[in-house]
């Protein structure tokens, strides 16, 4: 299993003054079944633009659930641990990707990969731990530690190859479709 992400948010007392609201393992963290090595943790979500700062309620809380896209209008800021590709084998990876929301927009072409998907959305990836390729239809290169990818609505997927996990923080905004 992954470590826990510490998630501290802030926010604003009755007198206006900033504060921590919490501070602690982000409570909205899941697996699809029968992969549990493969963890979404969910962040924080926003379901307009601009977003609002008021109040104190939890946009992530625990059992909130969020397919890969962001609400319309909105963002997801979350952190996914990939385990090894060799963790799949056997896995019905389009049954895997419809339990956790992502049905619609699997690849149902010949993908390159199996996890080949396609999203409405700005995504900037920034690999935090481990080693992972960003495969795209034609072409795919391998990001480290520290490398970011900005993703523009592209047919894409990740292959970690290595026999160590990777830790990927991702901040998807939803965009007009290609």
């Amino acid at each position: 299993m992954a470590k826990p992400i510490r998630r501290i948010v802030t926010g604003h007392n009755q007198a206006g003054k900033s504060i921590i609201l919490s501070d602690g393992p982000a409570p909205n963290s899941a697996s699809p079944p029968g992969v549990p090595d493969l963890v979404n943790t969910v962040l924080w979500v926003t379901d307009s633009c601009p977003a609002s700062n008021r109040g104190s309620e939890d946009a992530s809380p625990r059992g909130r659930r969020l397919g890969i896209e962001p609400p319309s209008h909105g963002s997801v800021f979350r952190i996914v641990d990939f385990p090894p590709d060799q963790v799949f084998e056997g896995v019905d990876v389009r049954k895997m990707m419809a339990e956790v929301g992502g049905a619609h927009v699997v690849d149902r072409g010949n993908p390159r990969h199996a996890m080949f998907h396609k999203t409405s959305t700005v995504d900037y990836a920034l690999v935090l731990e481990g080693e992972v390729w960003a495969m795209l239809d034609e072409g795919e290169t391998l990001m480290c530690a520290g490398d970011v990818l900005i993703q523009r609505g592209t047919n894409h997927s990740w292959s970690n190859r290595s026999s160590e996990n990777c830790r990927i923080a991702f901040i998807l905004l939803d965009a007009e479709p290609v």
